[in-house]
């Protein structure tokens, strides 16, 4: 892994994809000195659910694992009706295979599920029956906790290693916030729980440990 990829974070952006989902991770990581690349199918601007307009600034088929610190899938409508989203959950699968971790939120965690990356690991989702919906193998393994990142393993069967996968429901951007900023070690243990106190909770003395050296 080069430096630049290790401060490299993917966004993957498609037609309504949820933009509120990932706003959290992405901004505080932007502010913590990585760099958030987006991807799309293709160069043509994207319309997120909220609207906006994204210019991806790669295509997937450019897209390296080894180039990554980090590949993040939100939720879309195109997750339930289709299989045009596909390709990223295909690409998850790699970038696992690497040992290269993914997060996934909302809708794009029933994509992860129909590619069986959920099958044998921890998860999460909205609710157990809309996973269960795809015909995935993996309900015993089904977490009801806001976000959840499987240890995933390098290949000799050590957990804590690399392909570790984030997952999350819809109503739970900061949650899912917090398990990206874990993961990459973006805050230390005390800081990281100051920041989920203060964007979670509202808890303002959080906000002094958070800005503290």
């Amino acid at each position: 892994m080069t430096s630049s990829s290790a401060t490299t974070v993917h966004l993957a952006v498609y037609d309504t994809f949820a933009d509120w989902e990932t706003g959290y991770a992405t901004a505080h990581l932007t502010q913590n000195g990585y760099t958030v690349r987006t991807v799309g199918l293709s160069r043509e601007p994207v319309t997120t659910m909220g609207g906006l307009r994204v210019q991806p600034d790669l295509t997937l088929d450019e897209l390296r694992a080894q180039d990554s610190a980090l590949l993040i899938l939100t939720g879309a409508a195109a997750w339930d009706t289709g299989d045009t989203l596909a390709p990223f959950a295909r690409a998850a699968r790699t970038f696992l295979d690497a040992g290269v971790p993914v997060a996934a939120i909302c809708g794009a965690t029933a994509g992860l599920a129909r590619e069986g990356l959920l099958d044998d690991r921890a998860h999460t989702s909205a609710v157990s029956f809309y996973l269960g919906a795809t015909g995935y193998a993996g309900g015993e393994r089904y977490v009801e906790v806001d976000a959840v990142t499987d240890p995933g393993a390098d290949g000799t069967g050590r957990e804590g290693a690399g392909g570790r996968l984030i997952t999350a429901g819809p109503t739970e951007p900061v949650a899912f916030a917090r398990e990206v900023f874990a993961l990459l070690g973006v805050y230390d243990e005390k800081k990281l729980d100051a920041w989920y106190r203060l964007f979670h909770d509202s808890d303002a003395s959080a906000y002094e440990v958070l800005q503290g050296e």
